[in-house]
């Protein structure tokens, strides 16, 4: 590997390093008790020494009635500029409860989840949960997709918009989860001392849970001075989700937040504005209202009035 692809390699990992704290795990997971009965959980981005994915399954594999916990995580086999761990071997944990204890092996390779032998384990597993590669999250819920998991997984908010990711929402294959956006993580310096770090970041499932069928309150009605037509899209702009209009019957451009509390059988997803200018026009371009671009857009339309 060059010295530059080393660089790389090391700042990825660098960015990467985010602990998810122990609270928002038990926030979130007791949301899904019902899911997990006698399901094999793989956690595939978890140091088994240092995880908080895996130190809550071993807690909590009696309350959730699992069946087998997996837990693998990834050592670089490539020197970096950035920590001084990296020739350590990586490991697999394996955890079937009744008393036992966990035992954990080396793994043959890296623990990349990308590895045959990871994927090995995916396919033995029922439900993904952890908190993987930000910079890798693309390739990370592709692959969950491929192999057709349930997961339960954090990411970058602003994922929602990514390529790979919108699609899936908009087709119901992937939405938010239960608790709202933005998590405090334990991130390790240069010099391996941690400090705290908060970020926009969301979990992401395909794991049903009761805020995802709870309605947007709406009551506003519709008057055309309130909300202005896009200049280059046949739909109105609603600045707010709380400003949504109860009466309106064709298609509204609102803010990326919408998704934090869509409820599929209110609304449905039409698509985001970057992509449906470019299916019209053959140019990108946000959506725009008296030659202003405004910032990103979901389009929507309200279910209960299309019926």
């Amino acid at each position: 590997m060059s010295s530059n692809n080393n660089l790389i390699a090391a700042q990825r990992a660098r960015f990467d390093e985010f602990y998810t704290q122990l609270s928002d795990i038990e926030r979130e997971l007791k949301e899904y008790r019902e899911h997990f009965s006698g399901k094999t959980v793989y956690c595939n981005c978890d140091d088994p020494t240092v995880s908080n994915f895996t130190r809550y399954f071993q807690k909590n594999f009696e309350f959730f009635d699992l069946k087998r916990l997996i837990t693998t995580c990834y050592k670089s086999r490539q020197p970096n500029l950035f920590s001084k761990h990296d020739t350590e071997s990586a490991v697999w944990l394996e955890y079937v409860g009744n008393g036992t204890e966990p035992i954990v092996r080396q793994l043959e390779g890296d623990g990349d989840f990308k590895s045959d032998e990871c994927i090995e384990f995916l396919k033995q597993a029922d439900i993904v949960a952890t908190n993987p590669p930000f910079s890798l999250f693309n390739e990370y819920i592709a692959q969950l997709i491929e192999y057709r998991k349930k997961f339960l997984v954090i990411g970058n908010f602003n994922a929602v918009s990514y390529k790979k990711v919108f699609p899936l929402i908009k087709s119901g294959k992937v939405w938010l989860g239960f608790s709202p956006r933005g998590m405090t993580f334990e991130v390790p310096n240069d010099n391996g001392e941690i400090s705290t770090k908060t970020t926009n970041a969301a979990w992401f499932t395909n794991l049903d849970h009761r805020k995802r069928r709870k309605d947007i309150r709406i009551y506003r009605k519709y008057a055309p001075e309130e909300y202005p037509k896009y200049d280059n899209y046949d739909a109105i702009e609603v600045g707010k989700v709380a400003k949504i209009p109860a009466d309106y019957a064709g298609e509204m451009g609102v803010p990326i937040t919408f998704l934090d509390k869509h409820n599929p059988d209110q609304f449905e997803i039409i698509g985001m504005d970057r992509p449906l200018i470019t299916q019209l026009t053959g140019k990108q371009s946000r959506f725009k209202i008296n030659g202003e671009e405004i910032y990103a857009r979901i389009v929507i339309r309200n279910r209960r009035l299309q019926e």
